[in-house]
């Protein structure tokens, strides 16, 4: 199954955000290109909240060209058989954290974003990555820091949007 493939089918099991699933379908549909930064319409994206549930905390990015603290995540690349393995492949690169497990149950939210030209739009695929007991992070060369932050400290560094996939992921979790 090509990773289009599965994109299909992970949003067509998705139960909620129904306007924005149908508009992330509806995209793919009319863009076979659309899993790719290439894609100048928009394309898919695929992240992970990193969650260390037995200290209430999440590990965020201090994105080095947006300068916001974000949630690991990028583009979906070639060799990526699932959504769920490229956002799983983001969030270790970018945490520098072996061993990071998904929670169950696929995707906790989708959010669209615009971001600067040449391409227009992120429509991110998210999910949650549990981090392993005494989890040490490693910067990558694609953000400016990491750091954990208590789950009420959240919402006075990030914006509203990794706000909302932090209520998703404890309610997942």
């Amino acid at each position: 199954m090509s990773l289009y493939d599965d994109a299909v089918l992970v949003l067509k099991g998705y139960e909620d955000q129904e306007e924005l699933r149908q508009g992330y379908l509806a995209h793919l549909s009319e863009h076979p290109d659309g899993m790719w930064k290439s894609c100048q319409a928009g394309h898919i994206t695929a992240s992970a909240l990193v969650v260390d549930p037995e200290r209430g905390r999440v590990l965020l990015t201090l994105h080095r060209k947006l300068r916001m603290w974000l949630q690991m995540g990028g583009h979906c690349e070639p060799g990526d058989p699932t959504l769920a393995a490229a956002a799983l492949r983001e969030a270790t690169e970018e945490s520098g954290i072996p061993g990071l497990t998904l929670a169950p149950g696929g995707p906790v939210r989708l959010d669209r974003h615009a971001i600067p030209a040449p391409c227009h739009w992120h429509l991110d695929v998210q999910y949650v990555a549990v981090a392993p007991s005494e989890a040490v992070e490693a910067i990558s060369d694609e953000s400016l820091d990491l750091r954990w932050f208590a789950y009420d400290e959240v919402p006075e560094v990030a914006d509203a949007s990794v706000v909302r996939l932090l209520e998703a992921a404890r309610a997942r979790l």
